[in-house]
């Protein structure tokens, strides 16, 4: 009887300790307790309890996943970071870092997510003597992993460059200049229609004033149409002088002075339509859309919708139901909460999930659709990490 009693105290125990890792531990951290205990438990209480912990960690598993992608890195801040699914399953983000964004000696930096464990920041690319902008990863129809970013001494005035991998980011081309007027996609991957049409929401930011663009390619990225620009809606783009204009002339890249759209994010919608998502000025202060309806080859006029955008990223995905899925800063002001949101139109969003909510900067997402329709997430986490978010597609609501 005391035994049994034991036994009875020990699975009790065993119990407690699985409930305490599914709620407080991540899974990698889950994998690896139950590799040092899994022994000990099959052998003290059999298939009963290895049961249990079976059941424990499908929870785990389905359960939402918030982690670092690093805790030491050899650059004091980091931003803009974008993430893409590998073909084995693996993730690989990238973002930029350095000591401080444009100072020149900012370069684009990746790690990869695999089985669970993100590897050590490496050094992907750095300009000489300049600062490097916006990563953005993405596959086109013929297999290339692709790897987009911008340099210079500042978004008004920057460049595009890119490099290719044909091995999943192992190793990476040399690095490709792009011609002026050209910059590819300028911070949200880019839409590649089932043809393999790329459809790449682009931007200018100019004294003042800004615009999206939309860069379509036929062959993979070899040659590019420019389309647009699509500029802010109406009501903005007639506002007049911008606030403290003629008494403070100097500041010329106070974006408080600024009236525009700009980092357009591309989705496709039922029935062959495209989308963006737009990030807008204070002079709108809502994000702002813009469809086609040939395959991206013209766009309507901007409007916008009832979501705020206190003139932060965001960045949109479309499921295979034709819902869309948002995320962004729900604030006038500020870049904190970081949320997401559901629509079943693609333009009246419910939010659904608070990822951030505490005093800082959470910002600039990145999101994509898995295989399997999971959501994966990073995003700046107060310019000091990028942290990664996973929400398992039966978690999205209907």
């Amino acid at each position: 009887m005391a035994r049994l009693q034991r036994n009875a105290r020990s699975i009790r125990m065993h119990t407690i300790y699985i409930q305490l890792s599914t709620i407080v531990l991540c899974r990698e951290y889950y994998f690896f307790a139950m590799k040092i205990h899994r022994q000990h438990i099959l052998r003290a209480h059999g298939l009963q309890l290895f049961a249990l912990a079976l059941f424990s960690l499908c929870a785990v598993q389905t359960r939402a996943q918030q982690q670092d992608i690093f805790t030491t890195a050899p650059f004091a801040s980091c931003h803009a970071s974008t993430v893409v699914e590998l073909h084995n399953g693996d993730l690989l983000a990238s973002w930029f870092g350095g000591t401080a964004e444009g100072r020149p000696d900012v370069a684009i930096w990746s790690a990869q997510r695999h089985d669970g464990v993100w590897s050590a920041p490496r050094e992907v690319v750095r300009e000489h003597e300049i600062a490097t902008f916006n990563p953005v990863l993405f596959h086109t129809r013929d297999g290339r992993l692709w790897l987009y970013y911008k340099y210079g001494p500042h978004p008004t005035s920057w460049s595009a460059g890119r490099l290719f991998s044909t091995d999943e980011g192992a190793t990476w081309s040399k690095p490709e200049h792009l011609p002026a007027g050209i910059l590819g996609p300028i911070r949200a991957k880019p839409l590649i229609l089932a043809d393999g049409i790329i459809v790449s929401g682009s931007s200018i930011e100019s004294y003042h004033l800004w615009a999206a663009w939309i860069e379509r390619s036929r062959d993979n990225g070899r040659t590019w149409s420019k389309i647009g620009p699509i500029t802010a809606p109406a009501k903005e783009a007639s506002a007049g002088e911008t606030p403290e204009s003629s008494a403070n002339t100097l500041k010329q890249f106070d974006v408080n002075q600024t009236i525009g759209i700009i980092q357009p994010s591309v989705v496709e919608l039922p029935h062959g339509r495209l989308r963006f998502y737009a990030r807008s000025t204070a002079y709108t202060g809502k994000i702002v859309i813009a469809d086609s309806k040939d395959r991206g080859k013209t766009w309507s006029p901007s409007r916008a919708i009832d979501v705020p955008n206190p003139n932060s990223g965001i960045d949109a995905v479309s499921l295979k139901d034709g819902r869309v899925v948002l995320v962004y800063n729900d604030t006038p002001k500020g870049r904190t909460p970081l949320n997401l949101a559901i629509s079943r139109d693609g333009e009246h969003f419910t939010m659904f999930k608070t990822l951030e909510s505490g005093p800082g900067e959470f910002s600039y997402p990145s999101m994509i659709v898995g295989k399997n329709g999971d959501l994966h997430i990073t995003y700046t986490w107060n310019r000091k990490h990028i942290r990664y978010f996973h929400l398992v597609a039966s978690e999205i609501p209907r």
